[in-house]
């Protein structure tokens, strides 16, 4: 563990502390990594390990973000693939999407936050263990973070990626709202002496499951509870009496690893950022889990927020393009919210919601609707509201197979070191690269196949194509530079502020 200073000192300052070792955090603290910025994690744990099942998945959105740094594989080696998601009880085919990556990886948490840990250990990124945040003050600079034991951190930036109870969101002042919770359900981690009746059963007060837990013994249980129960740590004999209730008999249940209740409570920040507080996350965010979306948000907000904070503590971008981070993934937290809530009310077992929900499964077994709906829960649909242009601009680039001068080469492989791409489809050398020297990675290729979007289908072939760090398509060119100029200032900052000549691109004109 990286050493603090004694008691009421202050340590080094970091040009980013990031309070919260969870997958945002830690993804976030990759971007930044990789980004050249010196920054740190406090995390309360005083190891990686997780108590609990928690999350079980990575969506094909989020696999491709992994993809984009070189590092999918080493989570596609640990988890079990799926060729669907699920809506309420649903489920959606998304094996007919255009990406590589068209399912769900079953996956636990704890093991996607060992080989996040172990990337960023990699990096170089230290992680203050054992350490809870206990205040902060802002100033025109910066941020003091006080930790537990009276010791302190000094950062330009603090990310709040500590969950939705989250010290920092409360610190900083931002309002959480939403909406309180109407259902609660009890989640344990348990051994039975019996055979349980495996898989989900329905009664007149909700869905109940229960399954076996990655090659173990132990037994994954979730129960819907007959009334809302809010706060307080259900016990072993109150985990009994539920599942006497539901299936007359306790199973023998013993030896709970983790018991817990979690409720429909689903509330969003009214900002994600106070000067130079931002949060991430379940801190900005949270809702009830079904459809498993939460983590992987999570992941994307750290990956749309990583390159823009890295450029402005960097000085290549003005702070105001950290208002971008909020006008971006705000929205796409509202909707997640909205379809978790949705699910929420198809789980009331009364007879006009199993009419509502019958309606629902008639309608996903048409292809839009499956299409649409599997798109936004797999985060393949998401769109950034880039302005009028082609069908491409705001959404995520698809991973094409280019043929480059030196050769061919997937376009993932580009974004492995999180910088900007200028793709140009061209004859090569028309593309004037003057206003990007610096600033971006600079490729002329080919591609022959066809340019397919999620729900959106087939679209017009571009010219060229500016790609940000993110995987995101900030401008596309048909058959003129214009705009190109003004992208790439509004994106990655003025050509006159672009960073050493060390940083240039030409080498890159006609290669991967």
């Amino acid at each position: 563990m990286p050493e603090l200073l004694p008691r009421g000192q202050v340590g080094r300052d970091r040009a980013v502390v990031i309070a919260g070792g969870g997958p945002t955090g830690l993804m976030l603290a990759g971007e930044l990594a990789l980004a050249g910025v010196d920054v740190a994690i406090v995390e309360r744990r005083p190891n990686q390990e997780l108590i609990g099942s928690r999350a079980g998945g990575l969506h094909a959105r989020t696999i491709e973000v992994l993809d984009q740094r070189g590092i999918a594989d080493r989570f596609l080696s640990q988890g079990q693939l799926s060729p669907s998601v699920g809506f309420h009880m649903i489920r959606l085919d998304i094996s007919d999407f255009p990406t590589r990556h068209n399912y769900l990886l079953a996956l636990r948490q704890n093991h996607i936050e060992r080989l996040l840990a172990d990337w960023i250990g990699q990096l170089g990124v230290p992680i203050y263990r054992g350490q809870d945040v206990t205040g902060l003050a802002q100033d025109d600079d910066g941020v003091d973070v006080e930790l537990s034991g009276g010791r302190c951190l000094r950062a330009q930036y603090l990310v709040g990626c500590d969950g939705g109870r989250s010290i920092i969101r409360k610190a900083a002042g931002i309002a959480f709202d939403g909406w309180d919770p109407t259902m609660s359900w009890m989640i344990a981690d348990v051994e039975m002496s019996e055979e349980p009746a495996w898989g989900f059963r329905s009664d007149a007060y909700g869905i109940h499951a229960i399954g076996k837990i990655e090659e173990s013994d132990r037994v994954g249980v979730v129960l819907t509870e007959r009334h809302l129960t809010i706060g307080g740590e259900p016990t072993l004999h109150d985990l009994s009496e539920a599942l006497v209730a539901v299936y007359g008999t306790d199973y023998g249940v013993h030896n709970p690893t983790w018991i817990s209740r979690f409720t429909d409570m689903t509330r969003q920040a009214a900002s994600y950022r106070n000067k130079r507080i931002l949060l991430a996350g379940d801190a900005a965010h949270i809702h009830p889990p079904m459809g498993g979306q939460g983590l992987n948000i999570g992941v994307q907000d750290a990956v749309n927020l990583g390159w823009k904070l890295a450029q402005v503590v960097k000085a290549t971008s003005p702070e105001s393009l950290l208002d971008s981070y909020l006008a971006e993934r705000h929205p796409v937290a509202a909707r997640v919210l909205r379809n978790a809530m949705a699910q929420v009310a198809l789980r009331r077992r009364d007879d006009r919601t199993k009419a509502l929900g019958d309606t629902f499964a008639e309608l996903l077994a048409m292809d839009g609707p499956r299409k649409r709906i599997a798109a936004e829960m797999s985060g393949l649909g998401v769109h950034y509201d880039l302005g009028e242009g082609h069908a491409l601009l705001g959404r995520r680039m698809p991973d094409l197979d280019l043929l480059t001068a030196n050769g061919p080469l997937r376009l993932f492989t580009l974004l492995h070191d999180a910088r900007p791409v200028l793709l140009h489809f061209g004859e090569p050398g028309r593309l004037d690269s003057a206003p990007s020297a610096g600033r971006i990675r600079q490729i002329d290729a080919r591609y022959a196949g066809a340019w397919e979007l999620p729900v959106l289908g087939t679209v017009a072939a571009p010219d060229a194509v500016l790609i940000r760090p993110d995987g995101y398509v900030a401008w596309v060119g048909v058959g003129t530079p214009q705009g190109l100029a003004d992208a790439l200032t509004r994106w990655f900052g003025p050509a006159a502020e672009a960073g050493c000549p060390s940083e240039r691109s030409a080498s890159h004109s006609s290669t991967g």
